[in-house]
């Protein structure tokens, strides 16, 4: 019950996400949404194993952080349904899925991280998404801190300008709509050569 009014409240963002995943592929409101209390200061996660989206019910206290948890995760299924990614045995995966969706979810907005009291001039944006996956890598795998760092340097780039399904990092829930179109009409710019 929870769920369902959770998935009706989200932002623009997280409903243009759910209707991508409408078409690619395993995640639906009904089936695929899961409250739950968690420990530690988790917010959520995607169980790829049944494509169930985790949201911790007694993390997450404003409708904000929720949105952003349920975009987060929902990345991780839009990357597992077009990527078929290995979460477990290959940590380039995982940490190309983590780098997209700090970037593409508002984790690193400009407003969350001025919540968060971060601020920064220089591609703070990058900085803020290299910090977040990696810390994500490090809470659900047991990996040398050394070797996460790495792997996430080797594997920025590419999938730091991978926006899809979006045609650009969106800056905002109302921006999420636009950034899709944008992805949308990617090749008509290109026909029209």
């Amino acid at each position: 019950m929870v769920c369902h009014m959770v998935c009706h409240m989200v932002c623009h963002m997280v409903c243009h996400m759910v209707c991508q995943q409408k078409n690619k592929g395993p995640v639906s409101k009904d089936r695929h949404f899961s409250c739950e209390d968690c420990d530690g200061t988790v917010s959520g996660g995607f169980d790829a194993a049944v494509s169930q989206i985790v949201l911790c019910q007694n993390n997450i206290h404003q409708q904000s952080h929720m949105n952003r948890v349920v975009t987060h995760e929902l990345i991780h299924a839009f990357d597992h349904c077009r990527a078929h990614v290995d979460w477990f045995d290959n940590f380039r995966h995982l940490a190309c899925s983590e780098i997209r969706a700090a970037s593409l979810s508002g984790d690193c907005s400009f407003s969350s991280e001025a919540a968060r009291l971060n601020f920064g001039l220089k591609q703070h944006h990058q900085e803020c998404v290299r910090g977040r996956a990696l810390r994500s890598i490090l809470a659900v795998r047991k990996i040398d801190t050394a070797e996460a760092e790495k792997i996430v340097v080797e594997v920025f780039d590419t999938c730091f300008n991978d926006h899809a399904p979006f045609g650009r990092i969106p800056h905002g829930a109302k921006d999420a709509k636009f950034a899709h179109r944008h992805y949308e009409n990617r090749d008509r710019y290109y026909a029209n050569l």
